[in-house]
């Protein structure tokens, strides 16, 4: 699957995929799953080939824990690599352990790992894999609220001031004082039901009003 427009009648030269999954263990802990591909076009390096040939694969495994988002296991495999040395390095990604992958962790990957003293695929891999963590993080809050019969409508002003910290300044949309945040604090929202929910709801011929999120006016 390709989220990309169709590329039929263009020259492709190169092509970088990553994947990644997170999984919640248990509540206190998250599995981080990750993976980047780097792929030549057939024929490239090898004439006749019919195949796009793999010239990098590298995976990530990490077991965070939460809420700290602090990395407590690290595991690096090199699946596809171009040179015979290219793995020597995999075990320096130990130093992995300890660190959080909230905020300032890319400075800290450039930091640990840049230039010379890392894998710039692996680096690439883990500034991907660290906004994903955050990503399932919101998927574990909207859940544990619905559990617990919560809403939009219905966080305390305590609940709201959390989800303001985890994300200020993170974009322009949560920049501190910004409208979306003021709308937060003031237990208002504009744009709910999320856009996606809505189209969703929509094309499977529901009410998008149904979102249990939307405020009531």
């Amino acid at each position: 699957m390709t989220l990309l427009p169709d590329d039929a009648g263009l020259d492709l030269v190169h092509t970088r995929d990553y994947e990644t999954k997170i999984y919640q263990l248990s509540e206190d802990e998250l599995l981080v799953r990750g993976a980047v591909s780097d792929r030549k076009p057939p024929g490239l390096y090898v004439l006749g080939d019919p195949d796009q040939l793999e010239i990098h694969q590298m995976q990530l495994e990490l077991l965070v824990s939460l809420p700290g988002l602090e990395i407590k296991q690290a595991k690096v495999l090199f699946e596809s690599h171009p040179h015979s040395k290219c793995p020597i390095i995999a075990a320096d990604y130990q130093k992995l352990v300890g660190l959080s992958i909230a905020r300032g962790f890319t400075r800290k990957i450039r930091d640990l790992f840049g230039g010379p003293n890392g894998c710039t695929h692996t680096n690439a891999l883990l500034q991907a894999l660290a906004p994903a963590a955050v990503q399932a993080v919101w998927s574990i809050m909207v859940r544990n609220q619905r559990n617990a019969g919560k809403t939009q409508r219905n966080l305390t002003a305590e609940e709201r001031e959390s989800r303001i910290r985890r994300n200020a300044n993170t974009c322009h949309l949560w920049a501190d004082e910004g409208e979306h945040v003021a709308d937060l604090r003031a237990g208002r929202m504009h744009e709910y039901p999320l856009i996606p929910v809505r189209k969703r709801l929509r094309s499977l011929g529901r009410d998008e009003m149904e979102w249990p999120d939307r405020p009531r006016s």
